[in-house]
């Protein structure tokens, strides 16, 4: 992935002054069961720092807050009350902190036949490893759909060894996009991002202090933001992916250079240091 060819098409968000909320994307984030509400906590502020018009999180645990202080833009509801159709998301994340439960198994069904684009993470992974059905519920989805395994989630996938992945990472993730038919990111050192219809492509950017916890969470609310953003606005599922893989860990190297880390980076840095970078290549001039 040349950062060159990729950075230029975020001048595609540049706002227009008679825009509003809806232009930029309504993000739906469900997940957070008993003991991991911070989950989708991260990816909602992800979403919000990275430009997206209306952020909402739906919790599977029904101990999870009503609203977040130091968040309060961001809306939250109990997903088994949230009317999908009624509430018309631009894009669903799914499946930071959302457990692998019955619950969790029929919100993601629910959703797989929802005719928006998805991005599929954690949990829900672990899910569709396990439930054919799920996974031909998937394949059969004619939106855009990206998952975003780390090594063992791809293994759960494809029923190998987070070794056997690592082994060979570019087979591994034409394993994926064969058996899932969507966009795919393999995390890791050197992040890959390929598609049915794209070859594969490597992140150069990142460093090792983002080997912590909600690192995951963050990307996942970064790429349905930048989804959200691009329907109205001419960028698409494979690029907006592509822009944040490549933000996301161009945001974790920002902060390094500012003595942020790399031990001690956290993932909310991470989420909060996404936004300067889109503000700046969207209204940079490249030369050629």
């Amino acid at each position: 992935m040349n950062a060159i060819d990729v950075l230029p098409l975020l001048a595609r968000l540049t706002r227009k002054p008679d825009s509003h909320k809806g232009d930029y994307g309504k993000v739906l984030i469900i997940g957070g069961a008993d003991g991991m509400v911070g989950a989708p906590l991260l990816s909602g502020q992800a979403a919000l720092h990275s430009g997206a018009g209306w952020v909402v999180i739906g919790f599977l645990s029904a101990n999870a807050p009503v609203v977040m202080q130091t968040q309060p833009e961001i809306m939250l509801h109990q997903a088994d009350n949230i009317d999908f159709a009624a509430m018309h998301p631009d894009v669903i994340a799914i499946g930071p902190g959302m457990g692998t439960s019955e619950q969790a198994r029929a919100l993601l069904a629910q959703l797989l036949l929802i005719n928006i684009p998805l991005v599929i993470d954690a949990d829900a992974l672990n899910l569709l490893a396990t439930d054919d059905a799920l996974l031909q519920l998937l394949r059969a989805r004619n939106a855009p759909s990206v998952l975003t395994p780390h090594p063992g989630e791809a293994g759960h996938l494809l029923q190998l060894s987070s070794q056997a992945i690592q082994t060979d990472r570019i087979a591994a993730i034409a394993a994926l996009i064969k058996k899932t038919n969507a966009i795919c990111v393999l995390k890791g050192s050197g992040s890959l991002i390929a598609a049915p219809e794209h070859a594969a492509e490597i992140c150069q950017a990142g460093n090792p202090g983002m080997a912590t916890a909600g690192m995951g969470d963050v990307l996942t609310g970064i790429i349905a933001a930048l989804i959200g953003q691009g329907i109205r606005n001419q960028l698409s599922a494979w690029d907006a992916t592509r822009l944040a893989v490549l933000l996301h860990a161009m945001a974790a190297d920002s902060l390094v250079k500012q003595g942020i880390g790399p031990i001690g980076l956290t993932a909310l840095e991470v989420a909060h240091g996404v936004r300067p970078l889109i503000n700046h290549y969207a209204n940079y001039t490249f030369s050629t």
